[in-house]
């Protein structure tokens, strides 16, 4: 790709993309900006984070309407780096790079876009790094480590103007867009509540014990932001999820977010005035597991608008009959929405419409992946052409992740508060005191 080119399409598809976001961009504006950039419009990528996310990426990278070129696998465990680079291989006709420090790639020029899928101490950080780099960035959920970060990664996207897609996919899924509008319109009446849910059944994990790190798993790097300490077995493999708060943010970080956004959406709230938690371990109590495995929590917003969140990690009886999902609740009606289908009721229970969205997304598997996760790359790779608007901007994702960190912090201390529905702000000190995180000197994300 020529000099020429390269600085065109970051200038051009980062301007377009900062009205879209704004949601100024007309379909006559988008157009002109395509007819702009024209066919040489090719997205070099990157990936950083090969984990079990990986799969939802394969099929919007390999596909040629797609026009993109995967310049770089990155990941800090070589393992993950060559089983990423194998399963590319079946789908491409040329071999990315495989790396092992991501700030290797935000030095690289031609990489315009970044897909990040670390652990969540990460995310916020390295959006940070990479939009400060000249890249727009696809943002995996959780968004934010804690409630400092939501904010600080959305003024970095409007300080340097980059695309910055949140990893909620459901946000472009068809059947979600449509019958959130139809509710928006009035389909079920004045709206008051929703009541998001998951359940899994996830087992035993082993309790840390101290441990030289995995053959080549780079364990500074893994840290990045997080301050240095030791390693304990079985830390880096997706049970980081759930060993304490240095890296990751528990089942609300890992999937309420994804509900929580549905119900937030629907009910067309922002943030609350009140924040109240029932949380606790009640499954194998003596394994490593150091979060709460049950969470309810109970949001309220203006207008005597309520979410209720029911999680259960460990016990997987679906007392709601699926798996995850949301149910809206309005003055004519209910709603209830999943990655598959939404059924429409009235009054009386009865079912008056439904739709069924077919899609390989999965719902409870580990990865997840399909349909919806296409769609969604798809629409991050069309706003930075100008051709589309973001589905979920960062701006609205970090809004829905507010909702996570409060109950989190909720849980920790074990008490119900208040808070500033503008700022966001919550009106307990000891509250505040978990607003932001302490960072290994050097790695703050800093405007």
């Amino acid at each position: 790709m020529s000099s020429s080119r390269r600085n065109f399409i970051k200038t051009m598809a980062a301007g377009a993309a900062g009205l879209a976001v704004a949601g100024n961009v007309s379909g006559q504006t988008a157009k002109s900006y395509s007819r702009i950039i024209g066919s040489n419009d090719r997205i070099n990528i990157a990936i950083q984070g090969l984990g079990r996310r990986l799969s939802a990426y394969i099929e919007p990278i390999a596909a040629k309407s797609s026009n993109v070129n995967l310049m770089y696998l990155c990941d800090v465990m070589p393992s993950q780096r060559e089983k990423a680079a194998e399963k590319f291989a079946k789908e491409l006709d040329y071999k990315p790079k495989l790396e092992n420090d991501i700030r290797k790639i935000f030095d690289d020029k031609e990489v315009d876009a970044i897909f990040m899928a670390t652990p969540d101490h990460w995310h916020t950080p390295g959006a940070c790094m990479g939009m400060e780099a000249g890249k727009h960035i696809y943002l995996e959920k959780p968004c934010s480590h804690n409630l400092a970060e939501g904010r600080l990664v959305v003024a970095f996207q409007e300080k340097y103007n980059k695309v910055v897609q949140m990893g909620n996919q459901q946000r472009s899924a068809p059947h979600t867009i449509e019958i959130i509008k139809e509710i928006h319109y009035g389909l079920i009446g004045e709206t008051y509540k929703a009541i998001a849910f998951y359940t899994n059944s996830r087992g035993e994990v082993p309790v840390p014990v101290k441990a030289a790190p995995p053959e080549g798993l780079d364990w500074d790097l893994f840290q990045g932001p997080s301050p240095r300490k030791g390693y304990m077995h079985d830390t880096w493999n997706y049970n980081w999820h759930w060993y304490g708060w240095d890296f990751g943010t528990a089942e609300m970080g890992n999937n309420a977010t994804h509900e929580i956004d549905i119900a937030r959406w629907a009910l067309d709230v922002k943030l609350p005035n009140s924040v109240e938690v029932i949380s606790g371990k009640h499954q194998f109590k003596n394994d490593g597991w150091e979060m709460y495995d049950t969470m309810e929590a109970t949001y309220k917003f203006d207008d005597n608008r309520v979410i209720q969140w029911d999680g259960s990690s460990r016990n997987g009886y679906e007392k709601y009959g699926y798996g995850r999902g949301t149910f809206i609740y309005g003055s004519k009606g209910s709603v209830f929405v999943n990655r598959g289908k939404y059924i429409v009721y009235d009054l009386a229970g009865k079912v008056v419409k439904e739709n069924k969205y077919d899609s390989a997304e999965g719902g409870m598997a580990l990865g997840g992946g399909g349909g919806t996760s296409t769609i969604h790359a798809v629409n991050f790779f069309e706003t930075i052409r100008g051709k589309e608007k973001l589905s979920s901007p960062i701006q609205q994702g970090a809004i829905s992740q507010d909702l996570t960190h409060y109950a989190n912090i909720a849980s920790r201390l074990q008490k119900s508060f208040e808070v500033d529905p503008e700022s966001g702000r919550i009106f307990d000190r000891e509250a505040m005191q978990l607003w932001s995180r302490e960072y290994e000197p050097g790695w703050e994300p800093k405007l």
